[in-house]
């Protein structure tokens, strides 16, 4: 046995070996050393040949995987593969349970693509203390599966993986999965789930080839991923993590015998939540033309608002009632109905455009403040409540239960209401925040940033179900911190612009239709009023179509045209 724990050793021997070896050229034979990282070539034309000598006699079995970006290959323990002794996949490994005085082992692996790609290989030992990664498996082809099965769509990405068990030596047989549960069975491990964001905005192959190799082996993973989980043995083998189209994400399973202090990785697998190979919204190319637009003209009435909104009362209640509006038509069409992303867009712009227009309607004939200031408040609580939950707030347990959740996510959005008895003052802090939150918004639409994902992820909920069991961790990067620094910036600097041009001015004006009956009346009443002598409506507009005709009427040139006759 080896005189440090096995764990430590293969951290040791991975730090010393992280460097891997160079590319070997596609096909044939190729020989490997355990616990470097190996980039391969590899071609449709000719399989290659895995080869490991000299394996030490203390390690128990070996868990061989290899990583590609996107492309499948096939991985196997023969020639010819087949289905009870290969897997196929960008993130696919195998276990092989050394025998009595094995010291070599061979794994087969080909690429199905007709272009050359490129692949990393790692060979990683265990000894016979350490869990075997799968080997309690009884969904999935292979007798011991060491993948975590990934699937994802545009809510959630769920990973599921077999059971482990216990260790054994060379030659013994397995332990029985499930003859018992007590703790001399594999029912006594633990499932560690890890999380590795990827940097942004990068689809770089060898960025990911290069960070996977820090989560193939349990000490780098404990180091540089985010635990987010541990399961028992009696939970469900899955999680699910909310979906982050263009956001590369690396997961890990760690599976620990807490009697015998060992553990052992599953083989990660990565996700970008997007299609690199579709000709339509790939992900080179996210980001629909319909959203840009959308968001855009969203973010210049936003930024509009946030320095100008209290004085411009009309646009600030008309933008209010177009979020509401817009914002329950959108849930509504995508719950109920089959449509289009595009035309549910189009029917949540229209719908917001008619709640805008009502909520302006409102304000004109009825003029009560409270009432239409209301919505306003409304809007900046559901703001405020999605911001505590994107903190690590909405990773409690007790709020994956939906009724939890919307309770307690609508008393924070009703606690806005405490400031409807100053509602200058809340008007004003509601323009600055969703208006500039907006900003975000819009340049989100043209470059990545976590922030959308503070509104996105109740807009998750609402639409899903299930999504209330996901994870919804998302990185925190360089464009992150960036945005965070500028919504600081606007909200300050506008709230402040708008205060300190609203000081001296009565807090709401008077109700537009009284103001509107008032002159009505004085224009009948009052002849010294220009405005009384305004001819009527249809002689009005007849003029305005005569200068209208006017402007592309040809001048005539002055002067005789005549010829003068002799």
């Amino acid at each position: 046995m080896w005189p440090l724990a096995p764990s430590a050793m293969l951290f040791l021997l991975g730090g010393i070996l992280l460097c891997g070896e160079m590319a070997e050229p596609a096909g044939g034979l190729l020989e490997v050393t355990i616990g470097a990282f190996t980039e391969l070539k590899l071609d449709q034309a000719s399989p290659t040949e895995i080869l490991v000598r000299n394996i030490p006699q203390n390690f128990s079995f070996l868990l061989f995987q290899v990583h590609t970006q996107f492309q499948n290959v096939t991985l196997s323990l023969s020639k010819i593969p087949s289905k009870n002794d290969s897997d196929t996949g960008s993130d696919t490994g195998l276990v092989t349970i050394l025998q009595p005085e094995q010291v070599v082992c061979t794994w087969y692996l080909e690429s199905a693509s007709p272009k050359q790609l490129v692949a990393s290989a790692v060979t990683i030992p265990y000894t016979e203390r350490d869990p075997i990664p799968g080997a309690c498996n009884l969904e999935f082809s292979l007798d011991v599966y060491p993948n975590l099965h990934l699937q994802y769509n545009l809510y959630e990405t769920v990973i599921e993986f077999a059971p482990a068990n216990l260790g054994h030596a060379r030659g013994q047989s397995a332990p029985a999965c499930d003859v018992k549960t007590d703790l001399n069975s594999r029912w006594r491990l633990l499932y560690d789930v890890y999380q590795y964001f990827l940097p942004e905005n990068n689809l770089n192959e060898s960025t990911l080839l290069t960070h996977l190799r820090r989560m193939s082996m349990v000490q780098q993973v404990m180091a540089n991923g985010m635990k987010l989980a541990t399961l028992t043995s009696s939970d469900l083998p899955s999680v699910s993590f909310a979906s982050i189209p263009g956001q590369g994400v690396i997961y890990s399973v760690i599976v620990r015998d807490p009697v015998l202090n060992t553990s052992a990785a599953y083989v990660p697998v990565h996700t970008y939540a997007c299609n690199f190979t579709a000709a339509v919204d790939n992900c080179y190319t996210l980001g629909k033309v319909s959203t840009k637009i959308f968001f855009t003209f969203c973010g210049l009435i936003g930024l509009f608002l946030c320095f100008f909104g209290h004085r411009f009362l009309k646009t600030d209640f008309f933008f209010v009632g177009f979020v509401i509006a817009g914002f329950l038509m959108f849930v509504l069409l995508t719950r109920v109905t089959q449509l289009g992303y595009d035309a549910r867009l189009g029917l949540t712009a229209l719908s917001g455009v008619v709640g805008g227009f009502l909520l302006v309607a409102s304000w004109w004939r009825c003029g009560s403040v409270y009432a239409c200031v209301l919505p306003v408040g409304l809007v900046l609580g559901f703001l405020l409540a999605s911001v505590v939950f994107f903190t690590p707030i909405g990773e409690y347990e007790v709020f994956r239960d939906s009724r939890v959740f919307w309770m307690t996510f609508s008393a924070i959005t009703a606690g806005s209401v405490l400031l409807l008895p100053l509602p200058k003052i809340l008007n004003i802090l509601s323009c600055a925040l969703v208006g500039s939150y907006t900003v975000v918004l819009a340049i989100d639409s043209y470059l990545y940033t976590s922030l959308s994902y503070i509104t996105l992820n109740v807009l998750k909920r609402a639409l899903n179900t299930e999504f209330s069991a996901a994870y919804t961790s998302v990185p925190f990067q360089t464009n992150d911190f960036i945005m965070i620094a500028l919504w600081a910036v606007l909200l300050v600097a506008g709230a402040g612009t708008q205060f300190y041009r609203e000081r001296e001015r009565p807090p709401f004006p008077p109700t537009p239709y009284l103001v509107w009956k008032r002159d009505r009346e004085r224009r009948k009443t009052n002849v010294l009023d220009p405005s009384y002598h305004l001819p009527p409506l249809k002689d009005r507009v007849l003029l305005r179509l005569a200068q209208f005709r006017e402007i592309f009427r040809r001048e005539q040139p002055a002067g005789e045209r005549t010829p003068l006759l002799l």
